[in-house]
């Protein structure tokens, strides 16, 4: 319930007309333009939107951390009455970390490499002056303990290496945290984090808010983040501040056709499989040249000449604020809920539409499935840990036992936590990763093994999508040079006429502009380059394609086009897919089917509806759990099973079930369950369900329906 104004605290961090500008070469970025907010004691705000969209910039100015050719033109950032922006330097040195402290995306990069966590964190509480060296390592210790890692006392003289992500971010945290700040900015701390990883820290950070009271700023492009942990929310466009208000009444009411748009393009776990998500079409405009009138307006359903040519005022009613001509007057937004989206249409095998390859049906005496999996091992050489020159290798088991198949024109989606062998699995599809048993048959042939010109039909066949396609892409070659590449390496063109017809037909087949090969992988946008590196696996007419976190790391509009898109290059062109990720929302969406692999091995498969409502495993039950769903209503009433701990080393897996270590109905939480220690589990059916578990115990965790019929996990029998 909203605070009534006599009962509200005072904001602690005031922010009034902020503008951040950084003078460049080709123009002035407004990157923040007059952004104003208020954050209270105890309140959690999420700030949300786009990349570009002014969110890290924002943060970076509260702390005055704006580096040249960047600077903060005007406003006030009033921290407990004083404006920070008038402090001097060794001022401003008392305000952070002790006042307000900053917790950065990538932790790796914001750890010293060369430091031990523990010396980190003591530099952190003891370069403030106010304790000994012996009373700064104790409080290191229980800050550790305050964020859940395991053994702090001994983890203190680790290195960053060491630790996983999801751990290192938890160090950030912790030194966030060392002198007691009263607010906290988190910048996408959870930002390509598997799910189970990003539950645990939300819940740190929760924890935190509920405990000490702390104040925390959370940014982030997730909705379903902002769902399950924020108390308001600010939606940021363009630089500015488009709508602000209490989390329920802004999911339950957007007044922004910007934030009506967001929502609209997350993946849910309950949603129609056959309806297209709604991505925002277009592009956030240039902070450079900001067009004139509403800066969405380029982009909106809605806008009229009005929208073009006059920036819109800025209404509030009471808590609530935003920016729009249409409902300046308190109106509603006309609903544009997926069901006005027409279903996705799926066209019979033999029809193609524009640049595709017609593909037949399968003959009956072909194969049934296009590729088969059997019992693959997939391992790798460790130096040992000894000081022995002469000491043996350890063998890391990546890929232990896994079996499974793909038909034609089917998508199977393959989930699981970082470290669980998923990547692994895919690059030995592709035979980047040798094989060390097992076999793969692809269309009643066995290539595990293939060379020379077999290995060439073998990657036309087989095409690989990764999940950074800057990384993916030659920064030096031009698009049309990196679309031409396969088409000159397997000889699939007579001349460069041909070449360069077909280069043009791959950029339209992925809906982009053809007059772009001229063009470089920087001067493109993150998901227009994730469509070049799907036209490109494309260019040589693949049977099956392998997409290895291929949305992972993009906003939520851009994840929407590329799974769209996904979706309609499968059903014109009858392709098969391997889809790898982590948020069984999305893999759900896009999958026919779904394997769950936990340390090497599948836990779980079955189809993929099924699979997410009624899981047999206790792991897919808490990747379920652990997935947040864009609606506070639904986050409030789900029970969650969050796993304790991280994942084991692949090095020495656990006996019996690899699982049993986390297991919420293990032996570690019941007697009488020894079969899980002694004896490994097999993938067999559970029921009439259509599933298969690894489990000694399936179908302990499942889905209920509550009568608001929101989607819950409970354990039976507890």
């Amino acid at each position: 319930m909203t605070p009534s104004p006599a009962t509200t605290p005072e904001p602690v961090l005031q922010v009034r007309g902020l503008s951040t500008r950084f003078h460049t070469g080709r123009g002035t970025v407004r990157a923040v333009d007059d952004v104003s907010f208020d954050v209270r004691r105890g309140e959690t705000l999420g700030l949300v939107g786009e990349s570009g969209s002014g969110k890290s910039v924002t943060a970076m100015s509260l702390l005055n951390l704006v580096r040249k050719p960047g600077h903060v033109e005007a406003g006030e950032i009033r921290f407990r009455g004083r404006d920070i922006l008038a402090m001097s330097d060794r001022e401003l040195r008392g305000i952070r970390g002790n006042g307000l402290s900053m917790v950065f995306q990538d932790p790796m990069s914001s750890l010293n490499p060369i430091m031990r966590i523990g010396d980190q964190i003591i530099e952190a509480i003891h370069g403030k002056g106010r304790t000994t060296p012996s009373q700064a390592r104790e409080r290191a210790v229980r800050l550790m303990e305050l964020v859940g890692i395991p053994d702090p006392t001994l983890r203190l003289s680790d290195y960053p290496h060491r630790f996983s992500g999801g751990m290192r971010q938890r160090v950030m945290i912790a030194m966030a945290l060392a002198n007691e700040p009263d607010v906290i900015i988190a910048d996408e701390p959870t930002t390509a984090l598997d799910v189970t990883v990003q539950a645990q820290i939300l819940g740190i950070l929760g924890d935190i808010n509920r405990r000490l009271g702390t104040a925390i700023i959370l940014i982030t492009h997730n909705l379903g983040v902002v769902a399950r942990s924020c108390d308001r929310v600010a939606v940021m466009y363009a630089g500015r501040i488009v709508e602000q208000a209490r989390t329920a009444e802004l999911f339950a009411s957007p007044r922004h056709p910007y934030t009506q748009a967001l929502l609209a393009a997350t993946p849910r776990l309950l949603a129609s499989r056959t309806q297209a998500l709604m991505p925002i079409e277009g592009q956030p405009p240039n902070l450079i040249d900001v067009p004139r009138g509403c800066a969405f307006a380029p982009r909106c359903r809605f806008a009229d000449a009005t929208c073009r040519q006059q920036s819109p005022p800025t209404t509030d009613f009471g808590e609530r604020s935003f920016a729009c001509w249409r409902t300046a007057g308190g109106a509603a937004l006309p609903d544009i809920s997926r069901s006005s989206v027409r279903p996705l249409t799926v066209l019979p095998r033999t029809q193609t539409g524009p640049g595709s390859v017609a593909r037949p049906e399968p003959a009956p005496g072909d194969p049934p499935h296009l590729l088969e999996v059997r019992d693959l091992v997939v391992r790798f050489a460790v130096p040992s840990a000894s000081l022995n020159p002469f000491a043996k290798d350890r063998q890391l088991q990546a890929v232990d036992g896994v079996s499974f198949a793909i038909g034609h024109a089917e998508t199977v989606g393959l989930v699981g936590e970082s470290g669980c062998g998923k990547s692994s699995l895919g690059k030995a599809m592709m035979g980047i990763n040798p094989v060390a048993a097992g076999h793969i048959m692809f269309d009643g042939q066995d290539i595990t093994h293939v060379r020379g010109e077999q290995r060439q039909w073998v990657r036309r066949q087989l095409q690989m999508v990764f999940q950074d396609p800057m990384s993916a892409l030659n920064p030096r070659m031009t698009i049309g040079d990196a679309l031409a590449e396969p088409l000159v390496v397997h000889g699939l063109c007579k001349d460069a006429a041909h070449i360069q017809q077909r280069v043009g037909e791959l950029m339209g087949l992925v809906g982009l502009d053809p007059s772009g090969t001229t063009r470089y992988p920087h001067e493109f946008s993150g998901g227009q380059r994730q469509r070049v590196v799907i036209a490109r696996a494309l260019a040589v007419n693949p049977t099956l394609l392998v997409c290895d976190e291929a949305v992972a790391a993009l906003d939520v509009s851009l994840q929407a086009q590329v799974i769209n898109l996904l979706k309609d290059l499968q059903s014109r062109l009858g392709l098969s897919m391997l889809f790898i990720g982590h948020d069984l929302a999305t893999v759900r969406y896009v999958s026919d089917r779904i394997l769950v692999m936990y340390l090497g091995q599948i836990v779980e498969e079955g189809p993929a509806e099924t699979l997410t409502l009624q899981p047999l495993h206790p792991y897919t039950a808490s990747l379920l759990s652990a997935v947040p769903e864009p609606d506070p209503v639904t986050e409030a009433a789900r029970q969650r099973v969050v796993l304790t701990g991280d994942l084991p080393s692949p090095l020495d897996p656990p006996s019996g079930c690899r699982f049993r270590t986390r297991c919420p109905i293990g032996p570690t939480q019941r007697k009488g369950r020894e079969i899980c220690i002694t004896e490994t589990p097999r993938l067999k059916p559970g029921g009439s369900t259509g599933c298969k578990a690894a489990c000694h115990f399936p179908g302990e965790m499942k889905l209920a329906r509550t009568a608001s019929a929101v989607a819950t996990l409970v354990p039976v029998n507890a």
